[in-house]
């Protein structure tokens, strides 16, 4: 429960100790009461939303566009827009997306393909990149039968994935993974088993688990088309696919639109779409800013899908444990090595395939001033100017 206790102090009650609440409170979305009771319920409210930040919404057309003016009365004056207006046109074709920035019909685009980078900054057009806290890795099932229960198998397809030359393939716009988390991040921590590209390695590993050229494992694997975090799916689908068939894997793609696909992992993998369609590994990128986001979602057998995202249904009562250790602890220091062990197990037992962290490529007009790419999900779009 959240309380009031006088016009500038709210009191926050959980349910058990958490040490989390700091993280937590950034994804706590301010709702107008006043707005509801007007509208009567959230589908309308959707429709026409209200809040307090530095942009007011003007309209909305389904799968067209967003558009938002200025809020001139924002509290803080160091923070009003630049601009009196924006508009947010969904284009989910990324050559679409180019096209559209190089004939002034937009300004700014989201994930721009690698192959147009050269010719959009041959156009004057801005790259801006910056690493954040994202993975895009193959999830696998862990349900009874699942192909991915065996570590070997898991250690060998870790092993056989050119991560540098998808990140070549990507023209540099990644950071090939090591982990879980991104190299470097506090919760990293020494994970014994080293992730790279070691194909004879792999196949040796496939072979002690009974696979071989002629005896291929067959894997099939959900994939979006496009969306949010997903940098250029299919591309890089297919680029994974031909490492892993050299390591005495079968792999077939489930292929959805990404509404589709995050509905689809909205359940676990041992529910009847995810069966009667032979998927056992999903592509869902992902967010990991924050204890809960990176590991508890998971790694923990109490967020299960659709309680949380352990879509692969994996149980271990050491993370069970070990997470609610940390949830209770504290002091950030003891905290954050509690949840680099966490990761440390997560890497030796190669509990997913890990891939790539994106760097976020974004394309700008070279009218477009004052923007600068936070290490985030969250872009803050009022210090922008045209000029």
């Amino acid at each position: 429960a959240v309380n009031k206790v006088d016009d500038y102090t709210v009191e926050i009650l959980t349910k058990t100790p958490t040490a989390y609440v700091p993280y937590q409170v950034s994804f706590w979305f301010m709702s107008s009461q006043e707005h509801f009771e007007k509208v009567g319920s959230w589908a309308e409210f959707a429709k026409s939303p209200s809040g307090t930040g530095p942009w007011r919404f003007v309209s909305q057309t389904q799968r067209a566009k967003v558009e938002m003016v200025a809020n001139k009365d924002y509290w803080d004056p160091a923070r009003v827009p630049k601009v009196d207006r924006v508009i947010l046109r969904p284009i989910p074709e990324a050559s679409a997306r180019v096209a559209a920035l190089l004939s002034g019909q937009v300004d700014f685009i989201e994930a721009p393909p690698p192959d147009a980078v050269p010719r959009l900054k041959s156009s004057g057009m801005q790259i801006v990149t910056n690493a954040y806290p994202h993975n895009w890795a193959i999830k696998p099932s862990r349900i009874e039968g699942s192909p991915w229960n065996d570590i070997r198998v898991r250690k060998a397809a870790n092993l056989c994935i050119d991560r540098d030359g998808m990140n070549q393939m990507l023209g540099g716009l990644s950071v090939p993974a090591m982990g879980h988390v991104p190299p470097g991040d506090t919760w990293f921590g020494e994970p014994k088993f080293k992730l790279g590209y070691r194909p004879d390695e792999a196949r040796k590993l496939m072979a002690e688990a009974g696979h071989s050229k002629d005896k291929p494992l067959s894997v099939k694997i959900a994939i979006s088309t496009s969306g949010s975090g997903q940098m250029q799916p299919l591309p890089m689908f297919e680029f994974l696919q031909a490492n892993l068939n050299e390591c005495f894997f079968d792999v077939q793609a489930e292929v959805m639109e990404w509404n589709a696909l995050t509905a689809f992992h909205r359940k676990p993998a041992d529910d009847k779409e995810a069966v009667s369609k032979g998927v056992n590994a999903v592509i869902v990128s992902h967010a990991t800013q924050d204890p809960y986001s990176a590991f508890e979602r998971f790694f923990l057998s109490s967020r299960i899908s659709p309680a949380g995202s352990n879509w692969g249904m994996l149980k271990d009562p050491w993370y069970d444990q070990t997470l609610d250790k940390a949830s209770k602890t504290f002091d950030a220091e003891a905290q954050s090595a509690i949840l680099r062990s966490v990761h440390e197990r997560a890497v030796d037992n190669a509990e997913w395939i890990w891939v790539t962290h994106d760097v976020n490529p974004r394309a700008l007009s070279p009218k477009v001033k004052g923007f600068v790419q936070a290490k985030s999900w969250f872009q803050d779009l009022t210090p922008i100017s045209i000029e």
